[in-house]
């Protein structure tokens, strides 16, 4: 059986490197899954090939939704079913908050003015940052901005959300605040594939913990599967390191 995000032989080339080798991956729909391992080991690129971000090999398969994720082609509609937020926050900076969580609905969905507004409010509500609705970016702190790019994705009515180390920009003071609002997302039943540092919110809140090294998945399974019980020793190593830091 297939899942809702179905990967298949994932590969992805620079030249002679080979930044995935044969990724197969099958993500549920409404499972949270965190990806972890050392720098380099292909985790980013792994959700960028996703919506295309990354262009991969013509011998992979990415299928979200039962659409398939062809590079070259259209890809309004995967991108429409899949919301991104990365490690900095691409906000536009001549656009208050509001604006920018209203901009995709208007453009993309043709939504109207008032309805636009009006769902980007909610939203704006929903991760904690209402007040600074008539804001512009630069007026933010960090977890504030990430914040807002949350619920920018949001506002396209995801099946799929990915996240890109979406904490490691900010200052440790402010990663709490970012974490707590995917936390009550994940709560939601939407679809999450997390590349994080962040051991802790892997362990408490995936379904689902993928190691990746050297462009390939050493190890999958429960967070009490990872973090208590890892078979492979390459995963016990990159564990112990991080978590004894």
């Amino acid at each position: 059986m297939t899942g809702f995000v179905s990967i298949k032989n994932l590969e992805k080339h620079y030249g002679d490197f080979k930044a995935l080798k044969g990724i197969d991956l099958d993500v549920a729909e409404g499972e949270v899954v965190c990806v972890v391992g050392p720098s380099g080991s292909g985790k980013s690129t792994l959700i960028r090939c996703i919506n295309c971000l990354e262009k991969f090999e013509r011998s992979s398969e990415i299928i979200v939704d039962e659409t398939p994720v062809i590079p070259g082609k259209s890809l309004a509609k995967i991108r429409a079913e899949v919301g991104m937020v990365f490690q900095s926050f691409n906000l536009f900076p001549h656009l208050s908050v509001r604006r920018n969580v209203m901009l995709a609905p208007m453009r993309v969905r043709g939504a109207s003015k008032v309805d636009a507004e009006a769902h980007a409010d909610t939203l704006l509500k929903r991760v904690g940052i209402f007040e600074q609705a008539d804001k512009y970016p630069k007026h933010l702190s960090g977890g504030q901005q990430q914040r807002v790019a949350i619920a920018r994705a949001l506002a396209m009515e995801p099946r799929v959300m990915l996240f890109d180390e979406p904490t490691s920009a900010l200052d440790p003071e402010m990663v709490g605040e970012v974490l707590d609002v995917m936390k009550n997302l994940a709560d939601t039943g939407v679809t999450m594939i997390v590349v994080t540092h962040e051991m802790g919110f892997a362990r408490q809140v995936a379904d689902r913990v993928i190691f990746m090294d050297g462009g390939e998945i050493i190890e999958s399974g429960t967070p009490d599967d990872i973090f208590s019980n890892a078979k492979e020793v390459r995963t016990q190593n990159f564990l112990s390191a991080v978590l004894n830091h």
